[in-house]
């Protein structure tokens, strides 16, 4: 697992760095969609997080939920065009449930991509990506995660 400036980035996910995403593979040709220790960690306590419902279709670069900490309020972007196929409940009851747990119980959403093969060459795999988020953090004068 990457560690940038005390930020866990695990391998086994793909990532959207410039939006702070990351995506798991499912397994049916679905993805898993988050936002990263990073984006947790300078969003602060999340306070509200409201999905797009099932069913609904998603444009690449557009939101697929929106998220609200008590200093930030943004858009949890898709990289690809996609259908939402489930959202995670738990996260819309407890969103502060994305910062204790970004990669496990904190997901957002499960997407169905239009193509797949496509999105995925488009993202960064887990065990290259130390070296893109140590420039993004760098950029945006981030010291890191607590």
């Amino acid at each position: 697992m990457a560690n940038v400036r005390g930020c866990n980035l695990p391998d086994d996910l793909l990532y959207d760095v410039d939006n702070h995403i990351w995506y798991r593979e499912v397994g049916d040709g679905t993805v898993k969609l988050g936002m990263t220790a990073v984006a947790t960690a300078m969003a602060g306590l999340l306070v509200a997080f409201t999905p797009k419902k099932a069913g609904r279709s998603v444009e690449a670069g557009k939101s697929c939920a929106t998220v609200e900490s008590g200093k930030w309020v943004g858009p949890a972007k898709a990289a690809f065009q996609a259908s939402v196929v489930a959202v995670n409940d738990e996260v819309s009851d407890k969103p502060a449930l994305a910062n204790e747990d970004p990669y496990g119980a904190g997901w957002f959403v499960i997407l169905k991509p239009a193509d797949w093969a496509a999105a995925k060459g488009a993202l960064t795999p887990g065990a290259q990506v130390a070296p893109k988020y140590e420039a993004k953090m760098a950029a945006d004068n981030f010291a890191g995660c607590a």
